[in-house]
């Protein structure tokens, strides 16, 4: 976290989600299994859209549209400046657990943002992860 309790996008992440948003529109919300948060682009918007279709498809009348549609799209728009730098909304720092430094991870549809104390008490799954950050960690020690 930096001046303005201002957080930055890396550059990888921040040309994915640029492309992906037509803009300058960062999407933000609590990963649904684990104890950090998830960054997409506004590009995920339809695919959103037809896992609602699938899951009314399978659950029938018992789907909930209305319910499952508020979890989906719950997420928030969250601009950022052409450095990356953004504000994170409260909730989502008290949700995400987050203190003054992120770890991001992985890519594709998405990406997960760790508070790098969470990532470190995954298991053996995430080693590659949790050494990449104690790697970043360490070098921002040294800044």
């Amino acid at each position: 976290m930096g001046e303005k309790d201002r957080f930055v996008l890396p550059p990888l992440f921040r040309n994915a989600v640029k492309a992906s948003s037509d803009g300058k529109i960062l999407c933000l919300d609590k990963h649904a299994r684990f104890n950090c948060l998830t960054g997409f682009g506004l590009s995920r918007m339809p695919e959103l859209e037809a896992q609602l279709d699938r899951e009314e498809d399978k659950y029938g009348l018992d789907f909930d549209r209305d319910t499952r549609a508020a979890q989906l799209f719950g997420f928030a728009r969250v601009p950022f400046d052409d450095s990356g730098r953004f504000v994170m909304p409260e909730h989502l720092r008290t949700l995400g657990n987050v203190g003054d430094a992120l770890f991001f991870q992985g890519g594709g549809r998405q990406f997960t943002i760790w508070n790098p104390e969470e990532l470190m008490k995954m298991g053996d799954e995430w080693a590659a992860a949790k050494a990449a950050c104690a790697d970043f960690m360490a070098k921002g020690k040294g800044k």
